[in-house]
């Protein structure tokens, strides 16, 4: 094996002032489902296609116009992506801790498109297609898994680009037909880019950087290790996927309230989905010794929905139902087929929510007071819900639970394919 070739200092000095200056990108973990795979995959089995490789600052992991025969995930340290010759190299982006780079090594015998160069000490996971290609005669289901994990990231950059191409466009028609009020978009944009900034650079970097941490440590720690520490674990990544809905809902609100969200509408089975959902709430009802209760009035039919937000909404409503639900108490989910919608139902046997409040709660950041000695905070939370149910041509709103006891929050789910917001 040939030595890497390796960047001069000032060389690297320049590509690290750049990274500084364009902010680290957002890390990718926080939604990998390529390292959901891999960290399902039989140990012994991973051993055989992941190689451990370690670089210093300045080296060159492979050059534009190699052959592509690896993928490599970061596991520590960030890299530059950069295109042209290596004494005047242009970087196209930087990654860091959990993102995926050199994926389409695995999909075609095509040469490298960029030169990847190391900023710091990195670690990095290597999977060659080689041994990608004896993982799918010998292991078919958990190759073709990975390789449309793959297909999917591809799609979502492909999306991404797209959005941002017609976010531009939006804007360039914006800036004409306010030349006049040239002051005011400034600040607006000002505000917007300041807020766009928060979000996605101090608060989903570091969270992507734990979820990360999380996912190698399962990955790669002892299983005894594991085992002793399962309810730390279990909590931070709990904690982990609790931020990140709160920031994605963030976001998804004001596309909500701007009409510029697409939903990727497909046909949903309720019950699978419930099921999975409560899995993820176990820890939750264990720790405050809850019963959920799943019931169904009649055997409930798909509907078309986003899988995704759908899903966020129910956990939004289980985590409230569960929060406010007394030590020993219950939570029940209640499915009820109509003629033309599903309604959904989350019941808590919590301390209610006064009549004249029940409709302002869906307000941004409403914090809403009772007879009781605490708070009852929906903050974001039930405005996503809100936005998202009518984005489906539903519409969501809250009952007292049976005998007073509680609340019920009820929405409802179109059987047809209509939707307010459109549809992919």
């Amino acid at each position: 094996m040939t030595t890497p070739t390796r960047l001069t200092q000032e060389q690297i000095e320049q590509l690290r002032n750049l990274d500084a200056f364009t902010g680290h990108s957002e890390a990718a973990a926080a939604h990998s489902p390529l390292f959901k795979q891999l960290a399902s995959i039989d140990r012994t089995l991973l051993k055989q296609i992941i190689e451990i490789c370690n670089y210093q600052p300045g080296e060159v992991i492979f050059t534009e116009g190699a052959p592509g025969d690896a993928m490599y995930l970061i596991r520590a340290g960030r890299l530059a992506v950069i295109k042209g010759d290596l004494d005047a190299p242009t970087p196209i982006g930087f990654r860091g801790p959990g993102e995926v780079v050199g994926e389409m090594a695995l999909l075609e015998d095509a040469p490298r498109s960029a030169t990847l160069v190391t900023l710091e000490p990195l670690s990095l996971l290597r999977i060659r297609r080689d041994d990608f290609r004896a993982l799918l005669n010998h292991h078919p289901p958990v190759a073709m898994n990975i390789m449309a994990t793959l297909s999917e990231r591809l799609r979502a950059s492909d999306n991404t680009l797209s959005a941002n191409a017609q976010q531009s466009k939006q804007l360039s028609q914006q800036v004409v037909q306010l030349r006049g009020e040239r002051e005011q978009l400034l600040e607006i944009q000002r505000v917007r880019q300041e807020t766009s900034d928060l979000i996605i650079h101090d608060l989903r970097n570091p969270l992507g950087g734990i979820h990360s941490a999380l996912q190698l440590l399962n990955m790669l720690l002892p299983e005894t290790v594991l085992q002793e520490n399962e309810e730390l674990l279990t909590l931070a990544d709990l904690s982990c996927r609790r931020m990140q809905r709160l920031i994605d809902s963030l976001l998804d609100v004001a596309k909500m309230e701007e009409h510029t969200i697409k939903l990727n509408l497909r046909q949903i089975e309720l019950l699978p989905l419930l099921e999975q959902i409560a899995k993820q709430q176990s820890f939750a009802l264990r720790t405050r010794n809850i019963e959920l209760l799943i019931t169904h009035t009649a055997p409930a039919p798909p509907v078309l929905a986003d899988e995704e937000r759908l899903e966020r909404v129910i956990i939004n409503l289980l985590d409230n139902a569960i929060k406010y639900t007394p030590q020993g108490g219950r939570v029940t989910v209640e499915i009820a087929p109509q003629t033309d919608a599903i309604i959904l139902s989350v019941i808590d046997t919590g301390p209610g929510i006064p009549a004249d409040q029940r409709e302002r709660i869906f307000e941004r950041f409403t914090q809403v007071t009772d007879n009781h000695p605490r708070l009852r905070g929906f903050g974001l939370g039930l405005t996503f819900c809100k936005l998202t149910i009518e984005a489906h041509g539903g519409r969501i709103w809250i009952e007292p639970g049976p005998n007073n006891i509680g609340s019920r929050f009820m929405f409802t789910l179109p059987r047809r394919q209509q939707v307010a917001m459109g549809e992919e």
